[in-house]
């Protein structure tokens, strides 16, 4: 479980990206932190991660406090998928960024080589072993970065902005690996995003906005709030968009059918 309370965090004395925020994340949960660029929900996944220090506030993972002294106890149970996986490919090939993780941990290579074969079979990337970053596309070496941090056995995983440079086949591949990560592998996932598709197959959704946040609910009720999704900058995806003119229309809205279908479409 992760604790987060009255955390506040300061780029500069003018820019202050988070205003005293609170949440929760449960064990096994998918929570989307959804918001416009500048909301302050990255800034949320490096202080989750400790890239940052919190200027006020505390963050607890599984009951530990995260501070200078336990970060990299910390680290061992959460890991982070950037939006840009070329920040994080560090091997001259994929059998080498995913061991890079596991070499900082001094794994007896004999089980490095099975964790390796092991997790790059999971996510699709084994026959790239041998392959160099700059040859793969960026849903690969996302399913790279997701193959290390699974090899490390971490409980938490993040994925900021996962889809923002994919196309919607990658898009596609990722939303069905996120769900198997989280129902066959049990892990708990934060994805911090602006794409409210994605954002309306988790589990909850918390909304910020300069800073603060201003929603936090299952997707349902978040989605019916379209004044506060409006004034964030969010657009409405239009599955959503086509049930709420259907329910508004006289006629349209007396077919129940219709209705019914039309919100299993949404959630």
């Amino acid at each position: 479980m992760i604790k987060v309370k009255d955390l506040d965090y300061s780029y500069t004395k003018e820019d202050h990206a988070l205003k005293g925020v609170s949440f929760e994340v449960k064990d096994q949960e998918w929570l989307s932190i959804l918001g416009h660029n500048g909301s302050g929900k990255s800034t949320i996944s490096k202080l989750l991660v400790g890239i940052l220090a919190p200027d006020k506030g505390t963050i607890e993972i599984n009951g530990q406090l995260l501070d200078e002294d336990s970060v990299d106890e910390v680290r061992k149970h959460i890991g982070i998928v950037f939006q840009n996986p070329d920040n994080q490919f560090v091997g001259v090939n994929v059998k080498y960024d995913i061991a890079f993780g596991l070499e900082n941990r001094k794994v007896p290579r004999e089980k490095m080589i099975k964790l390796i074969d092991e997790y790059s079979e999971k996510v699709g990337m084994h026959e790239y072993l041998e392959r160099e970053p700059q040859t793969l596309s960026g849903g690969q070496k996302q399913r790279v970065a997701i193959a290390g941090i699974l090899a490390l056995d971490c409980d938490i995983i993040i994925l900021d902005e996962a889809t923002s440079m994919l196309d919607p086949q990658g898009t596609r591949d990722i939303i069905n690996l996120i769900k198997e990560l989280k129902d066959t592998y049990h892990k708990t996932i934060i994805t911090i995003t602006h794409d409210l598709d994605l954002a309306k197959l988790s589990d909850r959704i918390i909304v910020m906005k300069e800073g603060n946040i201003i929603a936090n609910d299952v997707p349902s009720k978040i989605f019916e709030q379209d004044e506060m999704l409006k004034s964030s900058n969010l657009d409405i995806p239009f599955n959503l968009r086509l049930y709420k003119e259907v329910k508004e229309d006289e006629m349209l809205s007396k077919n129940e059918r219709l209705v019914d279908v039309l919100w299993k479409l949404n959630f």
